[in-house]
């Protein structure tokens, strides 16, 4: 609603602002590179508010390929003034002081950040930016000369939507039916065939939170989804399976954080996961004192991949029988037959702990998921054999999925050690490393780990 009104309010600014605009520069449509230009010489608010909306305007009518060449001619031409910046640093390098640095700031600004402020203003804006965004990181594979202004789209996206301007809102199946279909839609972890299916994950003994932007009302920005059990799950069927029964949230003493997912692709980047994480943890210990473990049941995304590139560079030392194990992968059904299974558990568990805990690049785990459970604070608490038997999970992991423990008086302990390079986990955890290092050592060289029990 709130937003609702200022983007009216804004509207009615923007239309008084048409004729101050057509008397200055013409009634002339003009490309969207001059009205950019424009827009960043005009002063007046509604002069800028109808600017703003008619670069909006023009942007919404492009082709794919238009945008692309927006971006580039953003990218190219609406950087910092180069010479400019040689001429304050060495200003500064001269006569270091706050009159110096300042204007040494100022020139080095990108123009660009003026000009997403700007239109950040505009009815609709913050949408807008927030989806081209979601657009240009389509192209920067191929285009890596947008990587500057993907930087600057990142560093005011991330101010705009800090977790402080957040506000939590718990989900439930009276929640509106629109916000229920773009949540199902918007599930990335664990898929939502029909909306129906999200009536079980929203009972009684289930939780759903999200953080929503004021100026967003209507768009969730990433949503959790917590299962109330008792004792730690290992499984992932159970939980998300609509014919479960529904237990009393008084039995349970564990909280499981199963599936959490990012609903704005043009948000990628911006930190929100870890403070939803922690404010959800907080939220239910007042909700429900009696929860006194707070974990997650996590995919294990990049762990297939590295034993298959690891195996096809040849740097295991396995046995004949060991590769021979390995080979049965290759069938799809191999999990359905309880002997196979059962040989390959001890190999593959091993292989997970030691990718967890000692694969690494740049310093950090190579596993998308486990930096950041292990950044925010978690514990890597326990290595869960055959816990997805769905086909994502099967070709990701075969069927592996871990659970990372967020102890509350440790949160930020573990976090100061993941920072210092260190994996913080459990014994039965190093276990498993230690059986797998005679496959691995001296290959791989290890690295910092912390052990709790």
């Amino acid at each position: 609603m709130r937003a609702s009104r200022l983007d009216q309010l804004w509207s009615s600014i923007a239309d008084a602002g048409r004729e101050f605009v057509r008397r200055r520069l013409g009634s002339r449509r003009r490309p969207i590179g001059v009205l950019c230009r424009d827009l960043l010489s005009v002063r007046g608010e509604a002069s800028t508010l109808a600017l703003a909306r008619e670069v909006l305007e023009a942007w919404r009518a492009m082709s794919e390929a238009e945008r692309r060449e927006f971006f580039l001619l953003l990218a190219r031409e609406f950087g910092p003034d180069i010479d400019a910046v040689k001429r304050a640093a060495e200003a500064y390098a001269a006569a270091p002081g706050p009159r110096t640095l300042a204007e040494l700031r100022r020139v080095s600004e990108s123009p660009r950040l003026e000009l997403f402020r700007r239109l950040n203003t505009a009815p609709g804006g913050p949408r807008t930016i927030v989806e081209m965004r979601a657009l240009l990181l389509r192209w920067i594979a191929s285009a890596p000369e947008l990587a500057e202004l993907d930087a600057d789209l990142h560093h005011l996206l991330a101010s705009w939507f800090n977790p402080g301007f957040l506000t939590l809102t718990r989900i439930d199946w009276g929640s509106p039916a629109s916000l229920l279909e773009k949540l199902k839609n918007y599930e990335k972890v664990h898929q939502l065939r029909a909306l129906e299916d999200f009536k079980r994950r929203l009972a009684k003994d289930r939780r759903c939170f999200a953080f929503f932007h004021p100026v967003l009302p209507d768009e969730p920005l990433i949503f959790v989804q917590i299962a109330l059990t008792s004792g730690l799950a290992d499984r992932i069927q159970p939980l998300i399976d609509p014919s479960e029964p529904v237990a009393s949230p008084a039995d349970a003493d564990t909280a499981i954080f199963y599936s959490i997912s990012n609903c704005q692709e043009g948000l990628r980047g911006v930190t929100l996961g870890n403070f939803l994480i922690k404010l959800v943890v907080a939220t239910l210990q007042s909700e429900l004192p009696h929860i006194a473990t707070f974990a997650t049941l996590s995919p294990v995304p990049g762990f297939a991949r590295w034993l298959e590139q690891t195996i096809a560079e040849n740097r295991l030392r396995l046995s004949e029988s060991e590769r021979g194990l390995l080979e049965r992968l290759a069938d799809p059904d191999w999990h359905e037959d309880p002997a196979t299974a059962e040989a390959l558990r001890p190999l593959l568990t091993a292989l997970c702990a030691w990718y967890l805990v000692r694969a690494r690049r740049n310093g950090r785990p190579i596993d998308p998921v486990a930096r950041f459970h292990l950044g925010n604070g978690a514990r890597l608490e326990r290595v869960n054999w055959l816990a997805d038997l769905s086909r994502k999970g099967l070709a990701e992991s075969y069927g592996i999925m871990v659970n990372y423990a967020y102890d509350p008086s440790r949160i930020e302990q573990n976090h100061e050690l993941y920072v210092e390079g260190e994996v913080v986990h459990a014994r039965a955890v190093e276990k498993l490393v230690t059986a797998a290092a005679r496959l691995v050592e001296p290959v791989f060289l290890p690295v910092s780990a912390q052990t709790i029990s």
